[in-house]
């Protein structure tokens, strides 16, 4: 039988590694990602760093995967998916840290990374042991890093309580490692939804309407439209701003289901993005 590899190979999207923990009810983590990354034309290869017991409302229980095996992930797909970017979010605890941390020194990829440190319902996500590695050993290796407000005070010990408290925390993270930021301002009580982007040569603010109501799984989802922006060939500072429109797209026809938090629907390329 004739081998039709090649010519196949040649119709490929770029693959984007997405490493983080599982969501049943498909609003955040592994799911999110994947949906967002598949709607934006690229292919995802999911790594399992835990299995977590969630739905929209909150977060029971939490199983992480050992170091080991979150390596054996990383290698097995590097032999055969290398990829493009690799998109980093829930890690659980500090082997999971060491161990991404050690896959990312084996690749040139550009790693995208969303610091889930706890869920939005206020389980604890990553520990204090965890932080402390994700600080001296993962940070330095990320390329785009994008924390909320909370995540931000959490890694830099800084206060940020007003848009103009952003930018320099964003320098702050950009100091410990990352190469850029996009801080999100969603927490912050204003009337926009404001995001500073910084790579220590261009700055820009991401302004946009805010939406009413609590919503599932919208870092995840940002940070995957991003990671798919870097893998087309966009810069960072316009690959945020896809990611932008994408999640007010996601937003703008989010969904319900029983009494839990809204869930970002996935529609392909935003408009506004062409």
């Amino acid at each position: 039988m004739k081998d039709d590899r090649a010519a196949h190979r040649g119709k490929n999207p770029p693959v984007v590694w997405a490493i983080g923990g599982t969501d049943p009810s498909a609003g955040a983590g592994l799911p999110a990602d994947i949906k967002t990354l598949q709607a934006l034309g690229v292919y995802a290869a999911p790594i399992v760093t835990a299995v977590v017991v969630q739905n929209a409302r909150a977060v029971w229980r939490v199983q992480r995967v050992s170091g080991a095996l979150i390596r054996a992930q990383m290698e097995a797909l590097q032999e055969d998916f290398p990829p493009s970017v690799v998109k980093i979010g829930m890690l659980g605890g500090a082997p999971a840290v060491r161990a991404v941390a050690d896959g990312l020194s084996r690749l040139t990829a550009p790693a995208v990374c969303d610091p889930v440190l706890a869920s939005t319902s206020g389980t604890t996500l990553l520990d204090e042991a965890g932080v402390h590695v994700f600080v001296s050993r993962l940070l330095p290796r990320v390329d785009v890093l994008t924390p909320n407000l909370p995540e931000a005070e959490r890694l830099t010990g800084m206060r940020i309580a007003r848009r103009a408290d952003m930018p320099p925390a964003a320098a702050r993270l950009r100091a410990m490692g990352a190469k850029a930021v996009v801080l999100k301002g969603g927490h912050l009580a204003d009337g926009v939804s404001a995001d500073y982007f910084t790579d220590g040569r261009e700055s820009l603010w991401l302004v946009g309407p805010r939406h009413c109501g609590d919503v599932h799984g919208t870092g995840c989802v940002f940070a995957s439209a991003l990671a798919a922006g870097l893998a087309l060939g966009r810069g960072a500072a316009q690959a945020a701003r896809l990611a932008k429109a994408y999640i007010r797209q996601a937003l703008r026809r989010a969904m319900v289901f029983g009494d839990g938090r809204l869930v970002p629907a996935h529609a392909g390329w935003p408009s506004v993005a062409r």
